[in-house]
């Protein structure tokens, strides 16, 4: 079956590169800008695919034509001088990489944008050439911008945002079944594969869906809480079948965290206003000073505590996720959402018109070897400076080619790449030979050439996605053939000379893969998840500190939100790399989600306000559990962090003795929650021992293996 997006991008590309290649050669008789016209046609249609609608479309080929302007003139002006060259590349090309940290646009713009340097950096060239050049990028880029927003399908719903309002609706039919004494495990199981469809939704890209716009980061915490709010729910309902017997201001709290969730459904979903956040933080406060009023010796306080620690646990998760919805679905301002006014504002969005700043917090947070876009940045640099470097020294007919093989097989790891390199290879040679069998038949003439030049054009862009990797290097290589020989014909020789090129260029990639990068993204996400545990368990460690009255200092989420971003980066970009995985998806989904549940606990404690009356008993007893789990995240971290000669540790699951137990009168309401939260992070930790032991024994095998 055809895709209609491949279709639509082919004709686009057909249309304009060989309407521009006609009116630059035949019109306006100038190679340099019918060159520059071709190819910036194939970087803006081809190589870049950009999400969103025709605004945002519009924005971000208008910030591809900028930076390609830039990145065309730089090219020429360092292509004089080997050393120059391959020197400003390695700075050029790390820049341009990382700068897809900031959203899926700018990471999808990444290689349409290197193509407008390394063409020119790569050929020979004199500074005088610059004005014809850019004149033919800017008719690539204006025409092909026009031919995107006049030739896009209409856009789709938003997959991500029907599955968070499914998720969203299945959690508010269960919390009314529960209230309603109608509970089952059929309907918890059907929350839990809800859950799993949105963080499947999520990750199913290679890059974040969502930009650093205020709204995309408040979709983004939809998601997330969403999944909290799904964990907090089934551990309730697991240990409570029922909340039909709870306290009335936990039932009536309850009931209208489920409407809520229901007018997040319908946010997400294009429909509602503002739900009543009000009148749920209202509701939030009556259950909280009932809890207070709770006799710790009174018969059934236990009970009584642990199911309004699950309303309020699941109430101030709900609240926060509404505040984000409305933002996300564009009801309310970004300045709306007031940190007094929502329990669970630190997990909201940086405030509106500080998009600079966002940028600025993301490109630190991931100027660190463990964030997969530093490292696949600085393995492109130096693989792209190489390319350069060996183009020049070995003076190649055209080393723009040896420089683009490197760039189009670039992936994660060094197996990858070389396998890459392979089909590169294979595809290119047999685009020579149906090439050279093409220009042999046809012979020199012009009129048959214009006849090939559309056919191929046309299979070259609807290639990608829709056929094998090598498909489509046939097809460009023929579609080059034909260029070159409509410019100065040469016949079947410039495909040979593309041979030898990308032959190169393969070579260099896969020699900087082994030197550099073997293991790949795989690496990255074990250090990322090292981390993640780390810096959470520290949070949480503060949390409880805090929350038990012992420490005057706010607890400081900053480095664990950091290190859970850069570990969903690494996550996505080894789910994308090629290449068969040696660890099962769902064993990533449990440490991954393991990270996610022990930040989130400790968020949730950090809201807490501090417990001034506990007993000293409970607080050592509280302590002495938190030291158990902090000394076992930390065992766990350690198994997953590079192995720097280390043996793989035996994991087993913490034993909480009776020392870390608070004793019956001895602690208020917040100390039972206290150890809930802590039990609850308990009951889960036998989760992560397979997967954990897993990557250890992955991580000290050889990288070739």
């Amino acid at each position: 079956m055809a895709s209609q997006p491949a279709l639509l991008r082919a004709v686009r590309a057909t249309i304009v590169v060989c309407g521009l290649f006609a009116l630059t050669d035949k019109a306006i008789g100038n190679q340099q800008i019918a060159l520059f016209a071709a190819f910036g046609s194939f970087a803006t249609l081809v190589l870049s695919s950009f999400a969103g609608g025709r605004r945002e479309k519009l924005i971000a080929h208008a910030a591809l034509a900028l930076a390609g302007s830039v990145l065309l003139s730089l090219g020429t002006a360092v292509s004089s001088s080997t050393v120059a060259a391959a020197l400003v590349t390695v700075p050029v090309t790390f820049a341009v990489f990382f700068a897809g940290v900031l959203g899926p646009n700018a990471a999808s713009g990444t290689i349409g944008a290197m193509l407008l340097f390394v063409l020119p950096a790569a050929s020979p060239g004199t500074v005088s050439m610059i004005p014809d050049r850019l004149l033919g990028w800017w008719m690539a880029s204006v025409c092909g911008t026009a031919a995107v927003l006049a030739l896009s399908p209409r856009p789709a719903g938003d997959p991500l945002r029907a599955a968070a309002a499914r998720t969203a609706r299945e959690l508010a039919r269960q919390l009314e079944e529960a209230l309603s004494n109608a509970s089952d495990e059929r309907g918890l199981e059907s929350c839990i594969a809800a859950k799993n469809d949105l963080l499947a939704e999520f990750s199913s890209t290679p890059f974040r869906p969502l930009g650093l716009g205020a709204r995309d980061e408040a979709l983004a915490n939809v998601v997330e809480l969403l999944e909290w709010c799904t964990s907090l729910l089934v551990d309730a309902l697991r240990e409570h079948r029922s909340l039909a017997e709870a306290a009335p201001e936990d039932r009536a709290l309850l009931k209208a965290a489920a409407a809520t969730l229901r007018a997040i459904a319908a946010l997400l979903e294009g429909r509602g206003t503002v739900p009543d956040l009000d009148g749920l933080e209202h509701l939030g406060r009556a259950s909280l000073e009932a809890a207070e009023g709770l006799a710790p010796l009174a018969e059934g306080f236990r009970t009584d505590a642990q199911i309004s620690f699950h309303a309020q646990a699941i109430a101030n998760c709900v609240l926060a996720a509404a505040a984000d919805a409305a933002v996300a679905a564009r009801v309310a301002d970004p300045e709306w959402r007031d940190g007094e006014r929502v329990p669970f504002a630190g997990v909201t969005a940086v405030r509106a018109g500080r998009r600079l700043s966002r940028a600025a917090r993301t490109a630190l947070r991931n100027a660190s070897v463990r964030s997969v876009w530093f490292i696949n940045s600085l393995r492109a640099a130096l693989a792209l400076g190489a390319a350069v470097a060996v183009a020049d020294v070995s003076s190649v007919q055209h080393g723009f080619w040896v420089v683009l093989g490197t760039l189009s097989v670039l992936r994660g790891n060094a197996a990858a790449t070389g396998s890459t390199a392979v089909r590169a290879l294979g595809g290119t040679v047999i685009g020579f030979v149906l090439g050279g069998a093409l220009l042999i038949a046809i012979g020199s003439g012009e009129t048959a050439l214009w006849i090939v030049l559309p056919l191929a054009v046309f299979t070259a862009a609807y290639a990608p996605g829709t056929a094998p990797f090598a498909v489509g290097q046939a097809a460009f290589t023929v579609t080059v053939a034909v260029l070159f020989n409509l410019l100065q014909p040469v016949g079947w020789k410039v495909g040979i000379v593309r041979v030898e090129d990308v032959a190169l260029g393969c070579a260099v990639s896969v020699l900087v893969g082994v030197m550099f990068w073997p293991r790949g993204v795989a690496a990255v996400v074990g250090d990322d998840l090292a981390d993640a545990f780390r810096a959470g368990a520290a949070y949480l460690t503060q949390g409880v500190r805090w929350t038990s009255g012992v420490s005057d200092s706010e607890p400081q989420g900053g480095a664990a939100a950091a290190a859970a971003t850069r570990l969903e980066d690494a996550l996505r970009a080894f789910l994308a790399e090629q290449g068969s995985k040696r660890i099962h998806r769902q064993e990533l989904w449990h440490l991954v989600g393991g990270t996610m549940r022990l930040r989130l606990t400790a968020q949730a404690l950090a809201r807490l306000p501090p417990d001034s009356g506990g007993a000293a008993a409970a607080r050592d007893a509280i302590a002495r559990r938190t030291d158990v789990l902090d000394g076992w995240y930390a065992r766990l971290a350690q198994q997953l962090d590079r192995p720097r000669g280390l043996p793989t540790a035996t994991l087993t699951p913490p034993v909480l003795g009776p020392e870390t137990v608070v004793h019956a009168g001895s602690g208020s309401n917040y100390s039972v929650w206290l150890c809930e939260h802590l039990d609850h992070l308990a009951e889960h930790l036998d989760e992560l021992i397979a997967p954990a032991q897993r990557i250890a024994e992955l991580r000290r095998a050889p990288w070739w293996r």
